[in-house]
């Protein structure tokens, strides 16, 4: 059956490549609103850093939160720092990511 389907669409595709003939033209649109590759990668640092900047003050009072409604107990005092810590190492690797991609971006232009 599966061979039967294929062969059947290959036929309807070569039939439709020979009557159209080069009438059919189709032209992809840039779904991105950048033209270079660096543009779009300074974009998506951007978008990721701004995440970043709103997202790293809110994980530091949720860990505030664990911390002051522990009331002695460890295993909340442990989250409440696991969460200082990650939010302090995310932040910082989407800051060098930043930095580093200027960096490269500065010495491939001069």
């Amino acid at each position: 059956m599966k061979k039967h389907v294929l062969i059947s669409l290959g036929i309807i595709s070569l039939a439709l490549i020979l009557v159209s003939g080069p009438v059919l033209a189709v032209e992809i649109p840039n779904p991105l609103s950048y033209d270079t590759f660096e543009e779009l990668i300074d974009a998506i640092t951007n978008f990721i850093f701004y995440v970043a900047v709103a997202l790293a003050p809110l994980m530091v009072l949720i860990g505030a939160f664990y911390l002051m409604t522990a009331g002695g107990d460890a295993k909340r005092v442990q989250t409440a720092k696991n969460i200082f810590l990650y939010t302090a190492i995310g932040f910082l690797i989407v800051l060098a990511a930043r930095g580093l991609f200027s960096l490269i971006r500065g010495i491939l232009t001069g």
